[in-house]
């Protein structure tokens, strides 16, 4: 990922500044062979740690596509391959932990921004000497279509695998099959193989070149010129990969009769590699045709989309490489405008637009972020003890069932709770007043399935009920017994 800015000066300081890039990419290579000598869980020094970290791009360019990238275990398996070569005698723990080592490192897994950033001159118009930032990425971990995070080479990567930065892909794959051709009619195999290795590394990079405009388009429809731009680069590269593909199916066909008519082993299996690489490239090109086809479909669903959903506010603010890394610089009286102002302009009074769904969706399902290696220890909270539920003791339900124990006799609740109120217990009311309404509407059933010898009735009077701390309506309590015929039951 780029992220210098460009050069005011002429054609010879962005020749310049290309050079210098190409030097940067290359240095997170060799950091990772000035540091193996800090590790403390193995002696490092025997593992070339700049060859294992192009091994490790490889793998993951090879077997990334334009849907779907390279799995994390997957990557380290292979990677420990090739550390078991280098040191046979070493155990398989050392080996895989040397695979992860190199991983994260080209990840840059230490760093907040997952990045790398290189720092070079050029010379602006005024023959002033300016620094610029060149920030990039080797590997990086992205999500695919299933939800899960896997590994996917970066341009800049894929330029360091195939030495070659900023090249026109179509017209070096064209380059690539012509001289494929002449070494496969010379019988150079093995020379041929490293050809087409590198011109399956240029479809990858042709992939990622149109995968990386459709995300753009998905994250913000304007943000790509669908007016010419892309058109035309639809055009162009839909007529290349046909091209490409016709081409690669007449050399897979010559390769397959050269297999098949060499009686040199070696010869031979050299020949079978080649098939299959070529076959790759076929298979890639068939996948990135497919995708071409149906990226203007890709288009219009985004316009409509975003279209209705607004559209974005801006770019997303980098507070770290920003703001917070700058600040650290200045002192204390110089640092105090630009904060000042960047918390004005972030604490306005307008709400943020609404989270569409699909986002809320996708924040809830991500994995919680790793926590810090030195966190500080989770605080235990302390919980106040609940308080005890209020109830009614058993004296009290003694004394209302006496009380409600009306049969063959009906009785007004206010004289209930007149005669409630007169008793010592204090709650003594409050549950006769509870049980008399209970009984408005009772469940006649329940009470027979429960074996009860009464049923509890209560009816309006229509009088209001005069009585200190209650209201409503004043209602007739009474108690109905329950007669059971056990015979009759048996019988139905």
């Amino acid at each position: 990922m780029t992220g210098d800015v460009i050069e005011p000066g002429g054609s010879s300081d962005r020749s310049f500044s290309e050079r210098v890039k190409a030097l940067s990419l290359t240095r997170p290579l060799h950091e990772l062979d000035e540091r193996k000598g800090l590790v403390t869980w193995a002696d490092a020094r025997v593992y070339p740690m700049a060859e294992l970290a192009l091994h490790a791009i490889d793998i993951v360019a090879i077997a990334q596509d334009f849907e779907t990238g390279a799995g994390h275990d997957r990557v380290i398996e292979r990677l420990s391959e090739h550390a078991r070569q280098i040191a046979p005698d070493r155990s398989a723990n050392e080996w895989t932990a040397v695979a992860r080592w190199v991983l994260n490192g080209l990840l840059n897994a230490q760093h907040i921004e997952r990045g790398f950033t290189s720092s070079y001159g050029v010379t602006d118009e005024a023959g002033r000497h300016v620094r610029l930032d060149f920030r990039f990425r080797l590997l990086e971990e992205q999500r695919d279509e299933r939800g899960g995070l896997v590994l996917r080479a970066s341009n800049e990567a894929l330029n360091v695998l195939v030495g070659a930065l900023d090249t026109d892909v179509e017209s070096a794959q064209i380059a690539a099959e012509v001289r494929l051709r002449n070494l496969i009619k010379r019988g150079r195999l093995q020379d041929a193989k490293l050809v087409a290795e590198q011109a399956r590394i240029r479809t990858i990079q042709l992939g990622e070149e149109i995968r990386a405009r459709l995300d753009a388009t998905r994250r913000d429809v304007w943000s790509v010129d669908w007016m010419e731009t892309m058109p035309g680069l639809l055009d162009e590269a839909l007529e290349h990969v046909e091209e490409r593909v016709v081409m690669e199916r007449g050399i897979a066909a010559q390769i397959t009769r050269t297999r098949d008519e060499a009686d040199d082993p070696v010869l031979k299996r050299a020949a079978a590699e080649l098939v299959d690489i070529v076959e790759d490239c076929v298979r890639r090109h068939t996948v990135l045709q497919r995708w071409l086809i149906g990226a203007r479909v890709v288009f219009r669903e985004e316009q409509d989309r975003q279209e209705f959903s607004g559209r974005p506010g801006g770019l997303g603010i980098d507070l770290y490489g920003g703001l917070l890394k700058p600040l650290m610089a200045l002192s204390v009286a110089e640092a105090a405008e630009p904060v000042a102002r960047f918390f004005a302009a972030s604490s306005g009074p307008e709400a943020s637009a609404p989270v569409h769904l699909t986002g809320l969706v996708r924040l809830l399902f991500d994995p919680p972020p790793e926590r810090p290696r030195h966190a500080e220890p989770v605080p235990q909270p302390e919980f106040a003890p609940l308080p005890e539920p209020s109830g009614f003791s058993d004296a009290e339900w003694d004394a209302a069932e006496r009380l409600l124990n009306l049969p063959g006799r009906v009785r007004r609740l206010s004289d209930l709770l007149a005669e409630a109120a007169e008793s010592d217990l204090e709650n003594l009311p409050d549950l006769v007043a509870l049980l008399a309404q209970h009984a408005f509407a009772p469940e006649a059933r329940s009470s027979v399935h429960r074996g009860d010898r009464a049923l509890r009735l209560s009816v309006p009077t229509g009088t209001p009920l005069d009585v200190p701390g209650f209201g409503g309506d004043d209602l007739l309590v009474t108690s109905a017994l329950i007669e059971r015929n056990d015979e009759r039951a048996g019988e139905r």
